[in-house]
């Protein structure tokens, strides 16, 4: 069964903030399709009284701007947040059994610029083992025995299911363009340090961003307005198409047939509308690109759970308890090296992108549609160069397989260069600009 519900982010805005839709009965339609569909899709934290909260906090709020051209953006939009955040008045316990005490902090500060526009926060999304593989209970909404995948997959599966219009992610490998593919919805990973990760559990220092996801383009851009730093919207736009660069070679082998031919068929549809096309080999050592960041962020990974596990490594599930010890073994030299190669393909990439003059690079957003089961949550692969080097990316829903499973395309720009990626995304004709 699909519990996918339509729930876009800029039609919302717009909506509430005029009063064209009342902010309780938004509210009240937003709770029933929870109460419809989460006890089969498991995408959010428990919350006794969750809805007679919201009320209460929409009464706040509309009595703090009962006038509709003073309130501010998101003025009523509930928002996801997954449970690496701290958001005041709810828990984290980062999808572990640690005691929610040790990750006790101030508010993270994508939060609180939310709510300081008016956003009220639904609620806590489920995520992996502190970001990392051993899934939570949520389920796919396009069909439930699948994984959504992770580590931000309740975020990607509420926002999906239309719990809300907007859901916080990270990644630090593919934590938000997998499950975004996965669950049919826009997924958004900007540049690295584009956005402040305090009050966010830590994975990797060196990798770890904040993204989000929503069922919408233009709410995706409106959210990264909102919270990347210096966001500029009056970048000048060149008219023409953008050049759009193919990675080929080892790292796209690592897709499965389908993916690889619903991919070569985008780019066939590119060409025939005058799309020019420039296919490299960049990543052509994708096995030593995989293992160096895989050294980077576990190493990080076990310098930041240090001092959590020698108290409480009993609580910790397999897959992390095994990162951790592996991140033990990482020697100096090796973390060294990793960090040395990481800027040396950084610097090819560079290269490459301005020697052929490419706007926008192309990729699948995942090596398969959502596996069946719920024990793992997909290979990040397609990922993990792009978040290695830093890059901004954007996952867009772009089809379907034969069984009805939803496939990405994702595109990455270039460092710092976000708010040209959007517009390059816009251009490509491959997705909607509007829900």
């Amino acid at each position: 069964m699909n519990y996918t519900s339509s729930l876009s982010l800029s039609e919302s805005v717009n909506d509430i903030k005029t009063g064209k839709v009342g902010l309780e009965e938004y509210l009240n339609y937003v709770c029933d399709t929870i109460d419809a569909a989460e006890p089969f899709i498991h995408a959010l934290l428990p919350e006794p009284g969750r809805r007679e909260r919201l009320m209460r906090e929409a009464g706040e709020l509309i009595k703090k701007y009962p006038s509709a051209a003073g309130r501010p953006q998101f003025f009523g939009i509930p928002v996801g947040v997954k449970d690496i955040f701290r958001a005041d008045g709810f828990p984290t316990k980062a999808g572990s059994m640690l005691p929610a005490s040790l990750f006790e902090g101030r508010e993270s500060s994508v939060v609180t610029t939310l709510k300081q526009n008016g956003a009220l926060i639904l609620g806590k999304t489920v995520t992996t083992e502190f970001a990392y593989f051993e899934p939570g209970p949520t389920c796919n909404p396009h069909q439930p025995s699948h994984t959504p995948g992770g580590s931000s997959s309740g975020s990607a599966a509420a926002v999906a299911c239309g719990f809300v219009p907007l859901a916080l992610g990270t990644q630090t490998i593919g934590s938000i363009t997998r499950p975004a593919s996965f669950c049919g919805v826009y997924g958004f990973k900007p540049s690295f340090q584009r956005i402040a990760t305090d009050g966010v559990i830590p994975f990797s220092e060196s990798a770890d961003t904040i993204g989000f996801f929503t069922q919408d383009l233009a709410g995706l851009e409106m959210t990264a307005a909102l919270l990347c730093k210096d966001w500029n919207t009056f970048k000048t736009i060149p008219e023409r198409k953008p050049v759009i660069g193919i990675m080929t070679g080892s790292y796209l082998e690592q897709t499965d047939h389908e993916v690889r031919q619903f991919f070569e068929s985008k780019i066939q549809q590119l060409e025939n509308l005058g799309f020019k096309i420039i296919r490299l080999d960049v990543f052509r050592d994708i096995e030593a690109i995989n293992r160096a960041h895989r050294s980077i962020i576990a190493a990080e990974f076990a310098r930041v759970h240090e001092r959590w596990f020698s108290d409480y490594a009993e609580l910790y599930r397999k897959s992390t308890r095994e990162l951790i010890l592996q991140g033990r073994l990482v020697t100096g030299t090796t973390l060294e090296n990793a960090r040395k190669y990481r800027e040396l393909l950084r610097a090819q990439l560079k290269m490459s992108t301005s020697k052929y003059q490419i706007d926008v690079w192309l990729s699948p957003s995942s090596c398969t549609a959502a596996p069946d089961g719920l024990n793992a949550t997909g290979s990040p692969l397609m990922n993990l160069p792009w978040t290695c080097l830093g890059l901004p990316t954007i996952s867009v829903p772009a089809g379907k397989t034969e069984a009805s499973l939803p496939l990405g395309l994702q595109f990455a720009g270039s460092f710092m260069q976000d708010e040209l990626l959007f517009e390059w995304v816009k251009k490509s004709s491959l997705v909607r600009t509007s829900s």
